[in-house]
């Protein structure tokens, strides 16, 4: 004979307390929502500084972005100069690193549209809400 008393429920894993495990779980959306936000807008920054040195023809030291412009102090950091690379000897550094947030972004981009519009197979192993179209799988 079996028992038709309610079973209590089952207690989450550690690792789901965890600050990652939220990241993981409740918080997973937002977090992401988030993170996209903070990415385009730095590369944005990037885009705009871009504009004010070719387009514009402003200085290096004066196309400082949106930002830069109601904070310029920003781009030093306790007095000391913005730190360089050996490859600024051959590339300068609003190239190279709009280069590099460039070649960061569009992997990312790839991989939040295949995040949010999965395949079915990925779909189905999914335990996030994160799709925007449902799938027979995850329905």
């Amino acid at each position: 004979m079996t028992s038709t008393a309610l079973k209590a429920p089952q207690s989450q894993p550690p690792e789901a307390h965890s600050f990652l495990g939220k990241l993981n779980g409740p918080w997973h959306k937002r977090a992401l929502q988030v993170f996209t936000i903070i990415v385009v807008v730095h590369l944005a920054e990037h885009l705009v500084q871009a504009y004010q040195v070719y387009v514009l023809k402003w200085p290096l030291h004066q196309a400082r972005g949106v930002l830069g412009q109601a904070f310029p102090w920003r781009r030093t950091l306790f007095g000391a100069p913005v730190p360089t690379s050996i490859v600024q000897l051959w590339i300068p550094r609003l190239e190279l690193h709009l280069f590099y947030n460039t070649l960061v972004f569009v992997p990312m981009m790839v991989a939040m549209y295949y995040h949010v519009f999965p395949r079915v197979p990925d779909a189905a192993r999914m335990r996030c809400s994160c799709a925007l179209r449902s799938h027979p799988a995850t329905a």
